[in-house]
């Protein structure tokens, strides 16, 4: 594809549409997201017992396909508003000076397939997160080196997975604001817990935004553009963005909204999942996170009364932190929830944060307990 094809303007059909035309429904599960959620990949949430997710366990969103690129050929362009454009190889990266950054990564539609009526895409439940440690060069080093022009607004990430939605062919491309950009914790990241990263993972060098929801940290990244006007790719324009219908413009994604996840006590049924726990002391745990501001939080619900939570220290600015909950159980069918608040006082909410792309839910969760 062109360059041109890459930053194509968009045509108004939303991201959340599975096919054109496809609005939010209240029916069962389509083909079409069958096939989204087979390609697409959550994380277990018995995985929240470990403070850093394996690659494998860490959730995944592909929008097209996963790149087959060699690292030996492959080269790093960065252009636009710079005072020196640079072209570089992964040999090259790697002499540069290195960061590792703890960061949670969450999909922005995660829980879009709790919301009624039900946004047609990836039918995330809630699993769509993961911590990881991504070892890489600080972006603002390689901007510096570059030199970053005054009237520069944004700059443009492109990856090398191409495909078409919405009916607009285009390459996988995000932009961040230069104060974001310039940000000392974002990373080009070239390892992920200490090795290579996978090829689902972005190999052999993607993006990461620490606090940003993930569809900012683009993969098999490609090319930089640092632009003197906003960028109006698809990506951009038209899919991310919090709308009330289809014909609203709605306002772009951002940073991560608070949330907590549980890991379900006791055992599951093999079909339901429902759970099943032996009478007894039990301790409840999970993880709490929020791309706005430290989490300084969490309540636990048992059976609608709600209690304080245990917080550990965060392993890091933008990574998640553990809480634990003591809990004696009594025999009988138990609904638990865990509820988290970050420093800016924003809690999760009850009910569902619904809007046309399905995006940001951070619902309270909810786990069925029968204890026998």
């Amino acid at each position: 594809m062109t360059q041109t094809s890459r930053h194509q303007q968009p045509t108004g059909a939303s991201e959340a549409s599975a096919q054109p035309g496809a609005g939010p429904t209240t029916g069962p599960l389509t083909r079409e997201e069958l096939q989204l959620s087979a390609r697409n990949h959550s994380m277990p949430l018995e995985a929240l017992r470990r403070d850093v997710t394996p690659p494998g366990l860490h959730y995944v969103l592909t929008h097209f396909d996963i790149p087959d690129l060699d690292a030996g050929a492959w080269h790093l362009r960065i252009s636009g508003a710079v005072e020196r454009a640079l072209e570089l190889s992964m040999a090259a990266l790697r002499k540069d000076p290195a960061i590792t950054v703890p960061v949670t990564l969450e999909c922005a539609g995660n829980g879009r397939s709790l919301l009624s009526p039900r946004p047609m895409s990836q039918p995330w439940i809630q699993e769509g997160v993961g911590t990881a440690h991504w070892t890489g060069v600080p972006l603002a080093y390689l901007l510096g080196k570059a030199g970053v022009l005054q009237n520069a607004v944004e700059v443009v990430f492109t990856g090398a997975d191409a495909g078409v939605q919405g009916g607009v062919p285009h390459h996988y491309a995000r932009s961040l604001p230069i104060r974001e950009a310039l940000r000392a914790d974002v990373v080009l990241a070239y390892t992920m817990n200490g090795a290579e990263l996978p090829p689902q993972h972005g190999y052999p060098l993607r993006l990461v935004v620490p606090g940003w929801y993930g569809m900012a940290s683009v993969k098999w990244l490609e090319s930089i553009e640092v632009v003197t006007t906003p960028f109006t790719g698809y990506q951009q324009q038209v899919a991310y963005r919090y709308q009330d219908s289809a014909d609203d413009a709605g306002i772009p994604v951002s940073r991560i909204r608070v949330r907590s996840l549980m890991v379900p006590p006791g055992v599951p049924d093999f079909f339901t999942r429902n759970r099943i726990l032996a009478p007894g002391p039990v301790l409840l745990q999970g993880r709490a996170w929020s791309g706005e501001g430290a989490v300084t939080g969490v309540e636990v619900g048992i059976d609608g009364t709600w209690l304080p939570a245990q917080l550990d220290k965060p392993a890091g600015g933008f990574a998640w932190r553990k809480w634990t909950l003591p809990w004696v159980a009594d025999p009988g069918v138990h609904i638990l929830s865990c509820r988290a608040t970050d420093a800016t006082g924003a809690t999760q909410p009850l009910e569902q944060n619904w809007n046309y792309q399905g995006m940001g839910n951070n619902m309270v969760q909810q786990v069925s307990v029968t204890v026998e």
